[in-house]
């Protein structure tokens, strides 16, 4: 570190970027460029060493977006933010391991953050993940969802935005990509920011597998929008009312607890009821839970509530021209 200037006492040097083996690409042979304090980190606000290469032929460059020190804690990619383990979104990671970013995300406090961050980790502490425990469970859907190979598609250059609107006029020198764009194309990762990506908020991808797996689990979301309930049974004998509330909150850290309306147990038939204040609370539980949900150290079932059959109209509630010509 740059103790010299006092300055650039929280500035960032570096020999060699955190990259993952997609990123860094399939060719062994890499020249890559080096700039001291080339850009300001995406998520701390320092300026830290940018690192720039070219993953392959017929690869785009790629380059690193965030310090060492905010890649180092969350365990990801200094250039694509993704786990450096399983290769997926931090917030499918942190869903399935229960764990909350402690994080930021205010101008003020982030690089005061990192600082202490470096600072613990240069003493040998423990940070981050690190400190988290995790579940069986967890790693076992992070197991599943995860890629066994590296997936070097994801380096290949962007498609043009002028082939798209019939206006390129380089035609096979044109640097990007001339074809259309899949369906999904909105919930791509080069649509979302760097802040979002990191601290696994609003992040279309890890929504898209989340849901997905949850489906393979039984707890694909009912059509009916108004259901925000779901079922829980087998509970143990000595579960109470609040030990399911507290497993609710413990397991779910990223769900307000003020986003839980009720809790319903019913100690005879050993089931409850988890309702929510709305219906994006109950789908972040339900993909929270298809991993595995345990109340006092036993597993449960998790089923979706089921909506409310609407009542017959009785013969009170007859409309009045219909009770007079009875009665006539």
């Amino acid at each position: 570190m740059p103790k010299a200037d006092i300055n650039k006492a929280g500035w960032e040097q570096s020999e060699f970027p955190i990259l993952c083996e997609t990123c860094l690409g399939s060719n062994p042979f890499i020249r890559m460029s080096k700039q001291e304090f080339g850009r300001s980190c995406g998520t701390c606000a320092r300026p830290f060493t940018v690192f720039r290469w070219n993953p392959g032929e017929g690869a785009r460059y790629k380059t690193t977006v965030i310090c060492q020190t905010c890649a180092k804690v969350k365990n990801v990619c200094q250039t694509c933010l993704l786990d450096l383990e399983y290769g997926l979104p931090t917030q499918v990671r942190d869903t399935a391991l229960g764990v909350v970013s402690e994080a930021p995300t205010s101008d003020i406090n982030r690089e005061y953050y990192a600082q202490n961050m470096e600072s613990q980790m240069e003493g040998g502490q423990k940070t981050g993940l690190q400190l988290k425990g995790t579940s069986v469970a967890g790693k076992e859907m992070l197991k599943q969802l995860a890629r066994s190979d590296p997936y070097y598609k994801r380096n290949r250059p962007h498609i043009c935005s002028f082939f798209l609107k019939g206006e390129c006029t380089r035609g096979s020198d044109c640097p990007y990509r001339h074809e259309q764009p899949p369906e999904n194309a909105a919930s791509s990762s080069a649509q979302q920011s760097i802040q979002d990506r990191y601290h696994g908020t609003s992040d279309p991808v890890a929504k898209r597998l989340l849901t997905s797996y949850a489906d393979t689990q039984g707890l694909a979301p009912p059509a009916d929008t108004s259901i925000t309930s779901l079922f829980l049974s087998s509970l143990s004998e000595n579960a109470t009312e609040a030990s399911v509330r507290t497993a609710i909150v413990q397991s779910v850290p990223s769900l307000d607890p003020q986003k839980i309306k009720s809790v319903v147990h019913v100690a005879k038939s050993r089931c409850a009821f988890a309702n929510f204040k709305d219906r994006e609370s109950a789908e972040l539980a339900a993909v929270a839970w298809a991993p595995g949900f345990a109340v006092d150290g036993q597993k449960v079932t998790v089923k979706w509530g089921r909506s409310r059959p609407a009542k017959a109209p009785s013969n009170d509630a007859r409309p009045a021209g219909a009770a007079t010509a009875v009665a006539s």
